[in-house]
């Protein structure tokens, strides 16, 4: 459906600059669903986040970091430290095109090999509490935990992740489970079971996050270096094709991007956030339930247009 254009008056200009940008990590099974590629985007794009690394997680891991890798040299941010991740499986990813005759040794930034120590050490090494952002099945994490617990009091996490009461395509009821739990269950219950805060957007919140119309096209017309780069990598995603040519797929994972800002205290004016008790049942659904771990969850939305702006924009300010 169509949607009004409204003009956003920024968090930035509402509130001020931020004293210091919100430090994160960020954990990405990139290369599987485009929407990991527009969340690297929005995170790159906007000045109240600093990334300390990224993280590819799931699959196959020396591939993604490619991935990340060429995205991060093309936009000149090679600054950012790339880990890589607990590799699960051979298969293809599906921006192999977009990633054809690139040469991870040509990175000039760092890449670390045990990206689940790089994880651990980032933590550790921030002197205040460090926002950890998920965005697909967390193999690196439930491993991070196993190896030093004290992350978890040094860290919170920001997940997209879950379905409570709608599933996917705004069904009333989650017929299936969400697949970042799905995909690894244990995983997933190692980090609700971990003392840190957890916010999540489940599929209530993000399930229908697409652009359309005037503002994808401002997005895929944009010479700014990281609309350019998104767009490319999604026309060169596998699956581009069973999306209309004026929209983007479903972009789930911006929405956890999003939930980051909330440390400077006005993310959450664009979301509908409720606090409830969530379980993991054994096929992966997030339950509600008086016994399950506190979660804050994004289940709608106060203002979607103003979210919509606030992505458009950091994709095509020529800063970015």
């Amino acid at each position: 459906m169509g949607l009004e254009i409204c003009t956003l008056i920024t968090p930035l200009l509402l509130f001020g600059a931020p004293a210091a940008a919100v430090p994160v990590i960020l954990d990405t099974d990139i290369g599987d669903d485009i929407d990991d590629t527009w969340a690297l985007g929005l995170l790159l794009g906007r000045p109240e986040v600093e990334v300390k690394l990224v993280v590819t997680d799931y699959g196959n891991t020396p591939e993604k970091t490619r991935l990340v890798a060429k995205i991060l040299d093309t936009l000149g941010r090679t600054d950012v430290p790339i880990g890589m991740g607990v590799k699960t499986n051979d298969k293809a990813i599906n921006q192999r095109a977009w990633l054809e005759g690139y040469d991870l040794a040509s990175y000039k930034g760092t890449i670390h090999e045990d990206g689940v120590q790089a994880l651990i050490d980032t933590i550790n090494a921030a002197p205040a509490p460090i926002t950890l952002l998920t965005i697909g099945p967390v193999p690196n994490i439930k491993a991070a935990l196993e190896r030093d617990p004290g992350i978890a009091k040094k860290a919170r996490v920001v997940a997209m992740a879950g379905s409570v009461y709608q599933g996917y395509g705004e069904a009333p009821k989650p017929a299936c489970p969400e697949w970042n739990v799905r995909a690894d269950v244990a995983s997933y219950r190692a980090l609700f079971a971990a003392p840190w805060p957890v916010t999540i957007t489940p599929l209530d919140g993000c399930g229908q996050m697409i652009l359309r119309g005037e503002r994808y096209a401002r997005v895929a017309n944009s010479d700014a270096p990281l609309a350019r780069t998104v767009i490319e990598n999604y026309n060169a995603w596998t699956h581009r094709s069973r999306h209309p040519a004026d929209a983007s797929s479903v972009l789930f994972d911006t929405v956890a991007i999003y939930l980051a800002f909330n440390e400077l205290g006005f993310a959450e004016s664009f979301c509908e956030m409720k606090d409830l008790k969530l379980s993991i049942t054994d096929d992966g659904k997030t339950v509600p339930d008086d016994n399950g771990r506190p979660v804050r969850c994004h289940l709608g939305w106060k203002d979607r247009d103003a979210f919509e702006e606030l992505l458009v924009n950091a994709l095509t300010e020529p800063a970015g």
